[in-house]
């Protein structure tokens, strides 16, 4: 249990370090990476939506 309890008192001790963003990063932050998100979704949802008519008509034709 020593061991257990000296990391923990570790974890404790660099968690005090850290520096965490303000609240007006931390907000830019998620936007960016919802943004980011959004956009490569529709974007793989494009190209697949391309290459399902391609594959479509070249299997019809």
């Amino acid at each position: 249990m020593g061991k257990i309890s000296e990391f923990l008192k570790q974890v404790v001790s660099e968690m005090r370090k850290v520096s965490w963003p303000k609240q007006k990063e931390l907000t830019r932050y998620t936007v960016v990476v919802l943004v980011t998100v959004i956009f490569m979704a529709v974007y793989f949802g494009v190209v697949d939506f391309g290459i399902s008519q391609v594959m479509e008509w070249y299997v019809n034709f």
